[in-house]
């Protein structure tokens, strides 16, 4: 099976309120590219993948009158993937939703955010999580600006495991005045992108108690190194997701030699123009993490970034298609499961 992680770049922007693709010459949501660029190479980038299950990040809407799911199953059809029904949790209010789109004769998925036992320390993923952020014995109350989505994911072969799709963020210090809000600003909003990682990593730890194969995929905007704040407070959200100690490790090898090496060449799966500075950042955003269970039958991840991948950047239009798609690229699993 192929199973990916994407972030499209306001996907959302590409449809109307009736679901469907607009496919005109309007601006979407990327810096000087069209929805119908955007559109097109999207579905370049698909149907390269063919992959069996795509989740996808900064999914379209899901509100009053837009519908997420109608909307990936339109975008599937028009391109004829073969991953053409769509899956999706609890919805947000930032026109990001976070869904699934696979192939259902190969997979079949439905949104469980099981409660049991094991995860009495962690509500589900619309709720309210109870940490004591800043040490000073009081309780703060957590919630996700974009709840992951918990899947309940079965193969054709009858293979089942626990799929979460993730999209963590830290909010930039919007309205502060002066170095010093900035800097609490900053430092509350990292703080809270770590309790909601504490959070996600206790329901890894719940399904990982009953048994379950896991598979974290998505974007956590963050990594080691990335973050000023990281000798603040110790680790990254991705070090705490991926289990440190002598908890069960989750593994994906991208975030594993990130983390070997603080200096030289790292993986990436990001790309982003700095409008000031004329020039790009990269980063390592994006991740599909699997428990041992999975490890043993992980035959190859792989970065579909089109500078740093040899078989992306020697096909010119799939080449062209990653850098028009999205500022992120797709980061795929193959797995015998």
């Amino acid at each position: 099976m192929r199973i990916a992680t994407y972030n499209v770049e306001w996907f959302s922007s590409l449809f109307g309120d009736d679901n469907r693709l607009l496919m005109d010459d309007g601006w979407s949501g990327r810096r000087d590219v069209t929805r119908a660029a955007q559109t097109e190479a999207l579905g370049v980038v698909f149907t390269a993948l063919d992959a069996d299950a795509v989740m996808v990040i900064e999914g379209p809407d899901q509100g009053r009158k837009r519908r997420t799911v109608p909307a990936l199953e339109h975008f599937a059809d028009s391109f004829g993937l073969r991953a053409g029904k769509a899956v999706m949790g609890f919805a947000n209010d930032t026109q990001q939703e976070i869904a699934l789109m696979y192939d259902p004769d190969v997979v079949s998925a439905r949104h469980d955010p099981v409660i049991h036992a094991a995860t009495k320390h962690a509500p589900r993923f619309d709720g309210t999580f109870h940490i004591d952020l800043d040490v000073d014995a009081t309780h703060d109350n957590v919630q996700f600006s974009k709840p992951p989505l918990e899947l309940a994911v079965r193969t054709k072969a009858g293979r089942e495991l626990r799929m979460i799709g993730a999209h963590l963020k830290s909010k930039a210090p919007h309205g502060a005045r002066g170095h010093d809000e900035v800097m609490r600003l900053s430092i509350a909003n990292r703080r809270k992108q770590l309790a909601q990682a504490i959070w996600l990593r206790r329901r890894i730890e719940a399904h990982l108690a009953e048994g379950a194969d896991v598979m974290v995929l998505g974007d956590l905007n963050d990594g080691p190194g990335l973050d000023e704040f990281e000798d603040l407070f110790g680790r990254s959200s991705v070090e705490i997701i991926m289990g440190t100690g002598n908890e069960a490790r989750l593994y994906d090898p991208h975030a594993r030699m990130a983390l070997g090496q603080r200096l030289g060449a790292q993986p990436t799966s990001a790309r982003f123009f700095l409008s000031r500075q004329k020039r790009y950042l990269q980063a390592l955003l994006d991740y599909v993490f699997v428990s041992d269970g999975l490890r043993g039958v992980a035959q190859e991840w792989r970065i579909w970034h089109p500078f740093e991948d040899h078989r992306c950047y020697e096909e010119p239009a799939l080449r062209e298609a990653l850098l028009t798609a999205s500022d992120h690229f797709p980061v795929v699993l193959d797995i015998d499961i």
